[in-house]
Formats: structure tokens, sequence, C-alpha cells
């Protein structure tokens, strides 16, 4: 307000900022939930995942149509809501996305699936827990995240990043004392002959498995890690949520049916083979929800999350795909409930909120420093 002649002049608001305050409120609700969402496509897609390795899918052949499908779905989005991205589209771009697929798709998720079909989904789903540490560690190795101790932002995130995975760990590791002890009361998800004959068979090659899985899944957290960080850089080349995810889904299912091949002249896959034919069954629900969810609209999400709040946002999640876990081992499968696993999920929500809180406070210093930094200019 302003007194002008006796009177008050009210100062009007400007227009753009108040669509920019609108579109920070929604996307504070947005992109926590959008994450959450993410990581309930990733459990059940594991589920089903696991449950198509066990019955003798390929994951080559897992990856190549999961993929594939993802890129149809998106494509379309693409073409009605970025029309004009595509103009776009250079060499230097499609190089940074062929990047992208590699380290997104063919090695984070193939590698996954290698440890999967190998372990089992309740240890492979650990390292998807070790995914924020990774990503915290090389993107502040990188200067892509800056850590600043000297203030509770900076002690916040290093805290809440150090109790979340902790909390994990204490699920995972430590029992206690048993809480509850659910009957089972669904059998669907039993393992399936080649599952059982594996578990039968004898100490030292239950050895090697479990040593060549945990190798395939640390693989998979680190090409994870450094996914996220490419992901900010194809950001910033090429803001564009649909092409990219198009192209991102399309360039890894291209490079897995190249590996596939490979695999195949080479001699690879000749013990199990590699059946590209698919029924309607369960191999073809688990490519079809998949590549909808967990592919499509994951790396949708994942996107956008990146490009609104950095490489460090989405995997800071992946600890509730844990707690989500264990809920349905325990209502589903009859799995017993111990004192370890509730105090260990209390920290694992504890460190994702102070984490967050300490981001949030590091975006919004960032936001009102921004008009000042303007007026200089």
């Amino acid at each position: 307000m302003e007194e002008g002649g006796g009177r008050d002049v009210e100062v009007p608001v400007s227009t753009e900022v108040k669509k920019t305050a609108n579109r920070m409120k929604v996307e504070c609700l947005a992109l926590p939930l959008g994450m959450v969402m993410v990581q309930l496509f990733t459990v059940v897609t594991m589920v089903l995942s696991k449950l198509a390795l066990n019955i003798g899918m390929h994951p080559l052949v897992l990856l190549v149509y999961r993929n594939l499908i993802g890129a149809a779905v998106v494509a379309p989005l693409a073409v009605v809501f970025e029309w004009e991205m595509r103009k776009k589209v250079n060499l230097r771009v499609m190089g940074w996305i062929s990047i992208n697929g590699t380290f997104g798709v063919l090695l984070a998720m193939g590698l996954y699936y290698w440890g999967l079909r190998i372990t089992s989904a309740a240890y492979a789903v650990n390292f998807l827990n070790l995914i924020p540490v990774a990503t915290f560690i090389i993107a502040v190795a990188l200067r892509v995240e800056m850590l600043v101790l000297s203030n509770w932002a900076g002690r916040m995130k290093l805290l809440g990043a150090v109790v979340g995975v902790a909390g994990t760990m204490v699920v995972t590791i430590c029992k206690g004392k048993l809480l509850v002890h659910p009957s089972p009361s669904h059998h669907f998800l039993q393992p399936s002959s080649h599952s059982s004959s594996a578990a039968a068979s004898s100490p030292l090659h239950q050895n090697h498995s479990s040593v060549a899985g945990t190798l395939f899944l640390c693989g998979s957290c680190l090409s994870y890690a450094l996914w996220f960080i490419i992901q900010a850089r194809v950001a910033k080349l090429f803001p564009s949520r649909y092409w990219a995810t198009a192209f991102t889904c399309a360039s890894g299912s291209l490079q897995s049916a190249l590996v596939a091949a490979v695999a195949a002249a080479m001699g690879f896959t000749s013990d199990q083979g590699m059946s590209w034919r698919l029924g309607w069954d369960l191999q073809l629900a688990t490519v079809a929800y998949s590549g909808v969810f967990n592919t499509g609209a994951t790396f949708l999400l994942v996107s956008w999350a990146v490009a609104r709040r950095g490489p460090i946002y989405p995997p800071m999640f992946n600890s509730l795909s844990l707690v989500v876990t264990a809920v349905v081992d325990s209502v589903l499968l009859g799995t017993d409930v111990y004192l370890g696993g509730v105090l260990g999920t209390v920290l694992v929500v504890v460190g994702l909120y102070a984490f967050l809180w300490g981001k949030g406070k590091e975006l919004a210093a960032v936001a009102s420093a921004k008009p000042d930094d303007d007026d200089i200019a």
C-alpha cells in the first residue's frame, strides 16, 4: 500500500507471480505423490517379474518387450503435447538419450533382472535402498548436488539420508521380538518348479548364485545412481518429458535386442533358450504392466521429478518399496512381523522426511534469492 494524496494505492500482484505460486503449491503435493506411485509400480512389477522369470522368461526378452510397450504408450502423448519439441532433436540430444537408455534400461533394469532371477524378490528389493546413498555420493562427487553442512538444511539432508538407509538395513537384518504371526491365505505366489529345483541344489551352487546375484544387483544399483545423474543432464539439454521418455525406452529396447542377438549368436543362452513368443499368460501380463506403469509412467514421473527437484529426489523414496513389500508379504503370504521391522520402518519415514525438509529449505532459499539476482542484473 502506498499513500498518495491521502489515498491508499494498492500495488497489483503480477499474474505470473500468482501462477508460479499456484504451480509450486501443486508440485509440493504432486511430486511426493508421484514418487510414491513409482514405488508402488516397482513393487508390483518386481513380484510379477520374479514370477515370469521363474517360469522361464529370459531377462533380455522381458526388457525388450517392456520398453517397447513403454515407448508405444508415451509416444502418442509426445505427439499431442510436445509436437514442437521434435524440432529440438539433434545428434547431441540423441546421443545423450542413447546414454540415458544404456544406464536406465540396459544396465540398471537388465542387471536387476539377472540378479532377481537367481536370488529372490525379498533379497533384491534391499538393493533399491542402496541407490540413494550411491546417488548422493556420486552427485556430490560430480558437484551435481551441493552438500553444505554449515546450515541446518544441509545437515538434515545428510542426516535424513543416513537415517533412511539405516532404517532399511534394520528392516532387512534385525528381527527382534515377534509381533504378528498371520496365517497365509493365498498361495498364488508359490515358487515354481524351476526355483524349487534351484533351492534344492547344493550349498556350493547356492553360494555361487548368491554371489553372482549380489554382483548383478550391485551393478544395477550403481547404474541407477548414474542414470539419475544423466537424467538431470538430459532434462537441461532437452526439456521434454514425453519425447525424452519415448526415445529412452525405444533406445533401451533396441540396445537390449542387440545384446540379446549377440548373446544368442555366441551361445550364451543355449541352456534355457530365448523364446520371443508371448501367450495369454503371466508373461504377457508382466510385460504389459511393467511396460505401461513401471516403464512409461515411471519414466515420466522420474523425469519430471529430476527436472523439478534434482537427481537426489526420486531415489530417496526407494525406501518405501521395502515397507510396501513387507506389508504385502504379511497380508498375502503370512510373513511374520517383527519388532525390528517396525522400528526400521519408523526410521525410514523419519529419515525420508528429514531429507525432504532439508531439500525443501534449500529450494526455498534458492527461489527467494533469484529475484534479488534478477534485480542486481
